[in-house]
């Protein structure tokens, strides 16, 4: 795939411009977005200068972390701190996206999403208030392993790194980890089913596919 060289700031105006007339295929009044990429990608850093480029064309848009719907530690580390199946299958609470962001969305839905459920730190529920998105309001979520679970997206882009940049971006105590990346890219090709793929492995140069 040719990928042309971009920074950061012209690839924020031009996502928005392109999600600016995105309809739902399924009718529903709310285009729902996935920036999907490891910690490491940084992708919530993309989807928060989407948001920022939406705003200023007078769309707005909620910026959802799947971070915020981890499970508890309890559920998270049933198996031990490094079980690289539990953070492929189990970390994410799918159910209470389902339940609190995407359900609300769907057609006839009244917009009423929970942009986040459980504090990992604190590793108890967050208390936050739902958001009333109005009609026409753009949901960006981002996190890891998003393009495996079946989400209604509308549009979807992949922030990819190379083994050996993610490796090296990735923290040591989270090596453990990679292995799910690798499952991941073996079994979903995020780079080949998104509709748009960013090419990170130097942070200062990204590249994208236009």
């Amino acid at each position: 795939m040719r990928l042309q060289a971009i920074t950061w700031e012209r690839l924020g105006d031009l996502l928005a411009e392109r999600l600016l007339d995105l309809k739902p295929d399924d009718g529903s009044s709310w285009p729902r977005i996935a920036f999907d990429g490891a910690p490491a990608a940084h992708p919530g850093d993309l989807a928060e200068r989407v948001a920022e480029a939406l705003r200023l064309r007078g769309r707005p848009a909620l910026v959802v972390a799947t971070e915020g719907f981890l499970r508890p530690a309890s559920l998270r580390f049933e198996h031990g701190h490094r079980d690289v199946d539990a953070y492929y299958d189990g970390w994410f609470d799918t159910g209470a996206l389902w339940r609190e962001v995407f359900g609300p969305l769907d057609p006839g839905g009244d917009g009423r999403v929970l942009p986040d459920l459980w504090d990992p730190v604190a590793d108890r529920a967050t208390r936050s208030p739902h958001v009333q998105l109005p009609p026409g309001a753009l949901l960006l979520l981002h996190g890891p392993l998003l393009l495996r679970h079946w989400f209604p997206f509308d549009f979807t882009v992949h922030i990819r790194l190379s083994p050996s940049a993610l490796r090296r971006r990735t923290p040591e105590s989270e090596h453990w980890m990679l292995p799910a990346y690798e499952r991941y890219e073996s079994e979903v090709a995020p780079g080949d089913t998104a509709d748009v793929l960013v090419r990170a492995d130097d942070p200062r140069h990204p590249a994208w596919n236009g």
